[in-house]
This record gives C-alpha cells, structure tokens and sequence, in this order.
C-alpha cells in the first residue's frame, strides 16, 4: 500500500513539472514587483507561503504601493479568489473516500487555476490524495522558490528578462488547455464559453466591478452549461 502512495505521489510530482517550470518565472517576476514596490522581504515571501495565489498576490502588491487599507486589500483578494470555492468543490467530489478532513484540507490549499486544470482532466474518476500531494506540493515549492529568487536575488537581472517574465503563466495555461482541448470537444466548447463570457463581462458596464467578478462569472456560467450540455454523455460513459 505504501508503494502504491509513493508511487502515485511521484506520478504527481510529474505531472506538476510543467506547472512549476511555468511558475518559477511569474513567482520571480512577483518578487521583483514586491520588491520595486517597497514590500519588505518578510512581507513579500508570506504571501507567497500562506496566500499562495499569483493574481492575488500581483494585485495586492499593487495595493500595497496605492497605500490602500488591509480591509481593501483582504476584498480584493477575496473576491480574486472565490473561484477557489468553486474549484475546490469539484475536486472534492472527485478525492477517494475516507480521506480525513485535514488532508482534504490541505489538497484544498494547493488547488490553483493550473494544478485544477491537470487534475480535473485526469482520466480515473477518483483522484488519489497522493497524486494530487505530488502535484500541488511541487507546484507550491516552486512558487515560493521563485518569490524569494524574485525578491532577493533578481534585482540584477536586464529590465527585457524581467518583463519577459510575465508572459510565461499564460503560455503555461495554453500549454495545458490546447492538448486537452484537442482530445476532448468538451473541454473546448467550455473553455471557448468561458472565454466568450469573460470577454463580455470586460466590455460591460459590470466591468467597473473587477476582472475578478468576470473570471467568477465566466467560470460559473461555463460550468453550468458544460454539465447541462455533456452531463448524458458523462452518465452514457
């Protein structure tokens, strides 16, 4: 039994790489902009160990620099994050049973738009704990890596290096969407329809509210309509 569990948490320290090599750049771009922000070090790492969410974090920072109050920053947050409820849920249902509610609560922690992306499009119906420790747990390593070489050693790096870190999350994403979306016509009919929703939200008067209520309200709307659309031929397969 043991055997099987290092096993499953090394499949899913392999199937965390791609995410890791994707967020070691975007978390040492994090770093620099704490940094160039007056973040003091101590500051700047806590969020990356406790808060661990980049669009949160890039936004609170920015926050930070505005002179906003705690309270303000806490919404923000919050509001970037609810999708993380959504998230974690789905995959919940999905964990193999009689898992405690502590480790439920700890592969709930590690959950992100990337580490959800590969563990939702796992083909076993039940998720190992294992396999989903192994790959939020590299995931996780690498982003606090970064931060800290972001944050303490980057500062010296040419300004076209530094900003060209910021493109590399959403060439990750597309890394991980475009496979799965070739296999699947599910995964890109939701993914075109969350896409289409978000894009209105922006151009709505709503937008005046926050990108974070779009990605909430496309991640809902698609959601919903995936399971009214594909919900039989899940239950046919």
């Amino acid at each position: 039994m043991r055997s099987e569990r290092t096993s499953l948490f090394g499949e899913g320290l392999r199937a965390a790489f791609p995410v890791a090599v994707g967020y070691f750049p975007i978390a040492v771009a994090f770093g620099l902009l704490a940094r160039s922000a007056g973040v003091p070090g101590s500051g700047a790492m806590a969020l990356s160990v406790f808060v661990y969410a980049g669009a949160s974090q890039f936004v609170a920072v920015n926050l930070m620099g505005l002179g906003a109050s705690v309270a303000e920053i806490v919404l923000a947050v919050f509001v970037l994050n609810f999708r993380h409820f959504l998230m974690s849920s789905t995959l919940a249902r999905r964990i193999a049973p009689g898992t405690s509610r502590a480790r439920r609560a700890l592969l709930a922690f590690g959950v992100t738009d990337e580490t959800y992306a590969v563990a939702s499009l796992r083909p076993e119906e039940v998720l190992s704990p294992a396999f989903l420790l192994g790959l939020n747990l590299f995931s996780y390593l690498s982003w606090v890596a970064g931060s800290f070489v972001g944050f303490f050693l980057a500062s010296s790096l040419p300004d076209v290096f530094q900003k060209g870190m910021a493109i590399a999350l959403y060439a990750m994403f597309i890394g991980l969407l475009v496979p799965s979306a070739c296999k699947d016509r599910r995964v890109l009919v939701v993914a075109l329809l969350s896409m289409a929703v978000n894009g209105l939200y922006r151009v709505s008067p709503l937008a005046a509210f926050g990108g974070g209520w779009g990605v909430l309200t496309a991640t809902v709307a698609a959601a919903l309509v995936g399971v009214r659309l594909f919900s039989s031929e899940a239950v046919s397969r």
